[in-house]
C-alpha cells in the first residue's frame, strides 16, 4: 500500500476510522480476512505518515516488536517505544515507506501476516511477519518481527489485469488466464525490483488455463505461496489506487475477452496510469482485447493511430467452440478503432512498442513484452529526474 499524498493518505484514514465502532473495533459486516487488512492497515498507514495514534490502534497494548540491531542477535521493543519513533515524522507526510501485504493466514481467532516493506532512503527490503488474534476489541496485531535484506528496490509497482470468467455463460466450455503469461509477467517485473498486484472485475480467486506441471517455470511458480496467494487475492477495481502504479498490463488467455473489455472501472485505472501517471500501458496475446475499449480524456480510444500487436485472427481456430463465441475479433476491433494491428511469425515472440503502448502476440512474448515497458518506464522516470 502507497499512498502518494496527504489528501489520499487521510481519505483512506478516514475511510479506516469509519469502518469501526467508538471502541475502535472493526465492523462485523466484513469478512474476518477483511478485518485482519483494516487492522494492517492501519499498521501501514501509520508507519508510512507518521500517525502514532493509527499505529497504537493496530496493536494490542503488551504487544512486542522482535526486530535485528546492530550488536544485538535480539532487540525487542513495546509499542510505545515503536510509536514514539513513528511520532519523530510529519503527521501526514508519506516518508517513503512503501509496504504491501504479501499473504494472510488465519484460523479460527489466529491469524498470521507477511508484509513487504521497502525503505528506500536505507536501500533495503524488509519482511515482517506479523501474529495477529481476535480478541473482545477486535482483531489486533499481538507481536511483529522482521528481517532485512540490501534492496535498491524504490517501490515501483506494476498491476496485472486478469479475469474472473471461468466458463461461457451458456457454454459448455472453461475459460481461465493463461498461466504461462500470468506467471512470466510476474516473475520478470519482480526480478526487477518491481511490487506486483493484480486486479480482476470481481476480485479474488481467478481461474487458470494452459498450466503445464512439468514445465519447470509453471512448477516453481505453483509452489510460490506469494504468487499464488496473490492470485485468489486480486483486487477489485474499486480497491486499486492508480496512482500507485507505473506500469497496467492485461495478461491473455481464453477468459479476458468475455468480462475485461467492457469493464470500465478498469478502463478508468488504465486512462489515468497512462495520462495522470504517464505510464505505460502493455497487452499480450489475447489481453489485448481488455484495451480496445480504453479511451483517453479527449474521447478517442487510446490504439487509435497505433501500431499494435496482439493474436492475430489468421492464427485463430475458427472452427472452435470457443472461437464461435468470442464477442468480437481482436484484430478487428483493433482496426475499428483505428489502431493499425501488425503481427508477426506464429509461435514467436513478437512485440510491437507505439509510444508508452506496448503490445505481444502470443505467450512466448510476454517475457520481452514486460522488458520492454520496464525498459520504457525506467527512461521516463529517468528523465523527470
Amino acid at each position: 500500500m502507497h499512498l502518494p499524498t496527504y489528501i489520499l493518505a487521510i481519505f483512506v484514514l478516514f475511510a479506516l476510522i469509519t469502518s469501526t465502532n467508538v471502541q475502535g473495533q472493526v465492523s462485523t459486516t466484513q469478512t474476518e480476512e477483511e478485518q485482519i487488512t483494516t487492522v494492517i492497515n492501519r499498521y501501514i498507514i501509520g508507519t508510512s505518515y507518521s500517525f502514532p495514534d493509527t499505529l497504537k490502534a493496530a496493536f494490542m497494548p503488551e504487544a512486542k516488536m522482535f526486530l535485528d540491531k546492530a550488536g544485538e542477535p535480539l532487540f525487542v521493543m513495546t509499542i510505545e517505544q515503536y510509536a514514539a519513533l513513528v511520532a519523530k515524522g510529519e503527521a501526514g507526510k508519506f516518508n517513503g515507506r512503501t509496504t504491501n501485504i504479501l499473504s494472510i493466514d488465519q484460523f479460527q481467532g489466529i491469524a498470521m501476516a507477511k508484509l513487504e516493506v521497502i525503505i528506500p532512503s536505507l536501500q533495503k527490503r524488509f519482511v515482517d511477519m506479523l501474529l495477529l488474534k481476535k480478541l473482545d476489541n477486535g482483531w489486533k496485531i499481538i507481536s511483529k518481527t522482521a528481517g532485512s535484506e540490501q534492496s535498491k528496490r524504490e517501490g515501483n509497482k506494476v498491476l496485472i489485469v486478469t479475469s474472473n470468467a471461468a466458463h461461457r455463460a451458456k457454454a459448455e466450455f472453461s475459460t481461465g488466464n493463461s498461466f504461462s503469461e500470468v506467471s512470466v509477467a510476474y516473475f520478470t517485473y519482480q526480478q526487477a525490483g518491481y511490487h506486483v498486484d493484480f486486479v480482476s472485475p470481481k476480485g479474488g480467486a481467478i481461474p487458470l488455463a494452459y498450466i503445464n506441471p512439468y514445465d519447470s517455470l509453471h512448477a516453481a511458480a505453483l509452489y510460490d505461496t506469494d504468487f499464488m496467494y496473490a492470485l485468489s487475492h486480486t483486487q477489485k477495481p474499486t480497491e486499486v489506487n492508480p496512482d500507485e502504479y507505473d506500469i497496467i498490463l492485461y495478461t491473455g488467455g481464453s477468459a479476458p475477452i468475455f468480462d475485461i473489455p467492457q469493464n470500465t472501472d478498469i478502463q478508468r485505472i488504465a486512462t489515468h496510469i497512462y495520462e495522470q501517471k504517464k505510464g505505460v500501458v502493455a497487452a499480450v496475446c489475447h489481453g489485448t482485447a481488455g484495451i480496445v475499449n480504453i479511451k483517453t480524456s479527449d474521447g478517442k480510444y487510446l490504439v487509435a493511430g497505433k501500431n499494435v500487436n496482439g493474436y492475430p485472427e489468421a492464427f485463430e481456430n475458427k472452427e472452435s467452440a470457443l472461437y464461435k463465441h468470442y464477442p468480437f475479433v481482436i484484430e478487428k476491433e483493433i482496426e475499428k478503432r483505428g489502431g493499425m494491428f501488425e503481427y508477426g511469425e506464429k509461435a514467436k515472440a513478437y512485440q510491437v512498442t507505439d509510444g508508452r503502448l506496448v503490445t505481444g502476440q502470443n505467450f512466448q512474448s510476454t517475457k520481452v513484452l514486460a522488458q520492454k515497458s520496464i525498459e520504457i518506464s525506467r527512461k521516463l522516470k529517468n528523465n523527470e529526474k
